[in-house]
């Protein structure tokens, strides 16, 4: 059976785990906590998921609130865009392009002198697979029913201007 292009391999997770920040790197610089760090309730959902539950969001190109619970063991959507936000302001997401850029580097080899960018905008290609249809989208084929009127001839003149004078 052919891997899910959202789906976190071992190997991939290996590579990304040592990046994370601990708990203790999340906390801000300056904010007085009530409790030690460490301290409170043992979170529910490792890093693993909520790395997993990112990926599948960017992946997918689905917004946030569309992330589907059951996926990810009843993991919400804010929480898991909390967890992105942190990760993104403790530099983990730019650290893994680092890493993926030297694997690169020291596997094809990337001319560093000349250098391209391009992009596009389009649908997200695997958000259909993984969302189903459009809500709003109902199937409807053709054009909408016509609305009998209330009389059966219509006006010579379709409107006329009121500031014009006939």
């Amino acid at each position: 059976m052919r891997t899910k292009t959202w789906e976190i391999s071992d190997e991939l997770w290996e590579k990304v785990a040592p990046l994370i920040p601990d708990a203790a790197q999340r906390r801000e610089v300056g904010r007085i906590y009530k409790r030690k760090p460490g301290g409170g309730r043992k979170p529910i959902y490792g890093d693993r998921v909520y790395f997993s539950a990112i990926v599948y969001v960017l992946r997918t190109g689905i917004i946030w609130n569309a992330l589907p619970r059951e996926k990810f063991g009843g993991l919400g959507s804010s929480a898991l865009h909390e967890r992105f936000q942190e990760w993104t302001k403790a530099g983990l997401f730019a650290a893994m392009w680092k890493m993926g850029l030297a694997e690169y580097d020291e596997l094809e080899g990337i001319a560093w002198k000349w250098q391209s960018a391009d992009g596009t905008m389009q649908k997200a290609p695997l958000a259909l697979e993984s969302v189903g249809r459009n809500p709003t989208d109902r199937g409807k084929n053709g054009k909408q029913k016509t609305r009998p009127r209330r009389r059966a001839w219509g006006p010579a003149v379709a409107t006329r201007h009121r500031r014009e004078h006939p």
